[in-house]
């Protein structure tokens, strides 16, 4: 099969069984605890957040077994996942906890993916790849976190990235004490996956009982605009031009708001010089999950990302491939389908969408469902990974 053709999943979880135990043993959320069904079967139900609807959401093997992984990906032909510790993560744990439990953790998902099968078309390619966990909580001392990073890029092979929330140590991803983390992450050339979990609080979404559907659908990609943004008004993005973050749910409200930001940056004199370009131009330098579940959608996104070098200071040259800057999702193990036999609409309808924006040629489409997922995580070459280099493509 042509490196082309292969299908590529960078968004997709699983609660580890170490992870799962921990959840199964506490008494708030987020736990696992189990219930009992009106016809007394018992079922397991995932609690993340202390108001969450619906008392939560079931959930089984799917969760934290590789088989089951597998199993679906080979159901619906994907050749290559990306796999990521589902959130909370570790925010609610203390630094001594959460930092012992990375470690833990990070060696579980090493074995997950370097003991699980190789891709049958090209045996240099694992079907399991992952992003690790820092123990990036609330009270983390800054100085301990680039030698974290530096255990995952130098001891974990197949872990290429690291999945991170919004709230950082406390005060939030643009909080000045994490700037070590960002250079140590843009040195080694992890991948930042940059994932929500709080919304934007409960009460925003008044009495009227809708389930998950506006905390996941609106709550959750109002919070990664929110952290990305806050991250770009920091500089970060200017002082660390080898800083690689993706963006879960293909960026949220970022690429419709953008011209906006840039706006309001502009009419703001607190803001006045602070940033190296037009807000517009940051675009260019993330990357975005294709987990939009339409044509239209990520159609726009990619436009937005294609205009970026516009607005570079000084002018610039647009770049027109904005699709290079986009990745295959499914968001598994997460809204499966309500029938046994039915493949799951994550997969079918975020495929369809990339079929469907017509704009795209062959080759960049291609490239979305795999390619630019390979170059991104260094994949084109061999697979083992240095650090110190720096740069797009650079973990080799």
């Amino acid at each position: 099969m042509s490196l082309r053709k292969l299908l590529v999943d960078v968004h997709t979880h699983v609660y580890l069984p170490r992870y799962a135990s921990v959840l199964r043993s506490r008494s708030n959320a987020p736990r696992i605890l189990t219930r009992y069904t009106p016809s007394g079967q018992s079922e397991d139900r995932l609690l993340i957040l202390d108001d969450e609807p619906s008392g939560g959401r079931p959930v089984g093997a799917q969760y934290w077994d590789r088989d089951e992984k597998l199993k679906f990906m080979d159901r619906h032909g994907i050749d290559i996942s990306f796999v990521s510790s589902a959130n909370p993560w570790l925010d609610f744990l203390p630094f001594s906890e959460a930092q012992t439990l990375a470690r833990e953790l990070n060696a579980d998902l090493e074995s997950y993916c370097a003991t699980g099968p190789s891709v049958v078309s090209d045996a240099n390619f694992k079907r399991l790849y992952g992003f690790g966990l820092l123990p990036l909580v609330p009270g983390a001392p800054a100085e301990s976190l680039p030698a974290a990073v530096s255990q995952l890029a130098n001891e974990h092979p197949h872990i290429r990235g690291v999945i991170i929330g919004t709230r950082g140590a406390g005060l939030g991803l643009d909080d000045p004490a994490l700037e070590p983390l960002w250079a140590s992450l843009a040195e080694t050339g992890l991948v930042v996956f940059l994932h929500p979990h709080y919304g934007v609080g409960a009460q925003a979404w008044g009495t009227r009982e809708n389930g998950h559907v506006l905390p996941l659908a609106l709550g959750f990609p109002f919070e990664t605009t929110t952290a990305i943004t806050r991250l770009i008004l920091a500089g970060v993005l200017d002082r660390h031009p080898d800083l690689r973050i993706l963006l879960a749910h293909s960026g949220g409200a970022l690429p419709q708001l953008s011209s906006r930001l840039a706006s309001c940056i502009d009419h703001d004199p607190v803001l006045l010089g602070r940033l190296a370009h037009d807000a517009r131009w940051y675009l260019g330098r993330l990357w975005f999950d294709a987990v939009a579940y339409g044509a239209a959608e990520l159609d726009f996104v990619s436009e937005a990302v294609g205009r970026a070098n516009r607005y570079a200071r000084g002018g610039g040259k647009e770049r027109k491939e904005g699709s290079s800057r986009m990745l295959f999702g499914t968001d598994h193990p997460f809204f499966p389908p309500l029938g046994e036999t039915e493949k799951w609409r994550s997969v079918v309808e975020n495929l369809e969408a990339i079929e469907g924006v017509e704009r795209w040629s062959e080759e960049e489409k291609a490239g979305v469902r795999g390619g630019n997922a390979l170059r991104l995580f260094g994949l084109l070459g061999t697979t083992k990974m240095t650090t110190g280099t720096g740069g797009e493509g650079s973990k080799q």
